[in-house]
């Protein structure tokens, strides 16, 4: 199994706060998942862990940085964090990955109905968790903000929707938020907004149009 605890180049790197930050979800949430199950209960399964430490700061690639995104999705659905772990290690087995939520075949055919997990692939739907109930289909809401690559894996992410133009993607400014198609932090041009600029003025100095500056002050003033 590939295992990404050490930085490179192309896999970015995401501290707790950074997490918190994209994801718009409290600190403490990230803080406590790095923690107990990432460099926990998951990371044994593999006999190491996550995280890699950065300036005295636990940091992940963004393979992990996706699979807090579909963790937290699933907890915000009132799915347990036993069955999330459930769901992950028999995934983990089945692919032969340490991210088998960032995979598109997972992330395509996987359900919950808010209590429990499952897989739907060509063979039927697949019991994560032992149970037989059956009911509501998370799963577009993780997979219409996601790019993959010939792997199957998750290489780009769109925080606020793929009908908007903010990107996290792990080779460009090792995975910071950026206006896709530029390089530009979307918090250099809120700061201009807070400062009082004028939209059409910024979209000039950019040379970005008024619609990515709107995008970059929905995405900063919701984080």
């Amino acid at each position: 199994m590939n295992f990404e605890n050490r930085p490179k180049i192309g896999n970015g790197i995401y501290t707790a706060s950074e997490i918190a930050r994209i994801l718009r979800i409290p600190y403490r949430s990230v803080y406590i998942w790095m923690n107990r199950y990432w460099d926990g209960k998951i990371g044994k399964e593999f006999g190491s862990k996550y995280s890699w430490d950065i300036n005295g700061k636990r940091a992940v690639s963004f393979h992990t940085f996706i699979e807090f995104y579909v963790m937290m999705r699933f907890s915000e659905a009132g799915v347990k964090p036993k069955q999330v772990l459930e769901a992950h290690s028999e995934l983990a087995k089945m692919y032969t990955t340490a991210f088998p939520f960032a995979r598109r075949e997972v992330l395509k055919g996987i359900k919950s109905d808010g209590k429990h997990i499952f897989l739907k692939n060509k063979h039927g739907i697949i019991e994560l968790n032992g149970t037989k109930q059956f009911n509501l289909d998370l799963i577009e809401i993780f997979f219409v903000n996601l790019e993959f690559d010939k792997d199957n894996l998750a290489s780009r992410f769109w925080p606020i929707g793929k009908e908007k133009s903010i990107l996290v993607d792990p080779k460009r400014r090792f995975g910071r938020p950026v206006i896709e198609g530029k390089n530009i932090n979307p918090e250099i041009i809120f700061n201009h907004h807070k400062a009082g600029d004028p939209i059409p003025y910024i979209a000039h100095v950019y040379q970005i149009s008024e619609k990515q500056v709107n995008h970059a002050i929905e995405y900063c003033e919701a984080a």
